[in-house]
């Protein structure tokens, strides 16, 4: 079983092997997007990887013609719906637009976000994030 760090969200939680990112931050209550429903069509899932990425399955032709029209990819990314976890640890990061995807996909909480801020009790990256994408900034 492999131990998987979620940032900014600073979640960790043991994945089995061939679970996705994207379940695993599910599982985990990471504010992670998936404007597709996590089908491999949107890229709004994209996910940069921080250490561990060899444990990751080769990404398929289809997950690299997806990231080719996400926001600023790097050599490190993936789509969380379809990179799929091996036996060896790992970190990633979740991308701005993945966390904007999540506001769109639970307005409620973006606009609890607007009215109140955003809640001191979230880790100081994912706070700032937020701060910023619900203010438009």
């Amino acid at each position: 079983m492999a131990r998987v760090t979620i940032l900014p969200d600073e979640k960790v939680i043991e994945a089995n092997e061939g679970e996705s990112l994207l379940e695993l931050s599910e599982r985990a209550g990471a504010l992670h997007g998936a404007l597709c429903g996590g089908v491999g069509a949107c890229g709004a899932c994209h996910v940069y990887v921080k250490s561990g990425g060899d444990a990751l399955a080769p990404a398929t032709e289809r997950e690299l013609d997806t990231l080719e029209h996400a926001f600023a990819p790097t050599d490190a990314s993936r789509l969380g719906c379809l990179a799929k976890v091996g036996r060896a640890d790992l970190t990633f990061e979740i991308s701005r637009e993945s966390l904007g995807a999540w506001l769109d996909e639970h307005a409620e909480e973006r606009h609890r976000f607007e009215r109140e801020g955003v809640p001191d009790d979230l880790p100081a990256e994912l706070r700032a994030r937020l701060a910023r994408l619900v203010r438009k900034e």
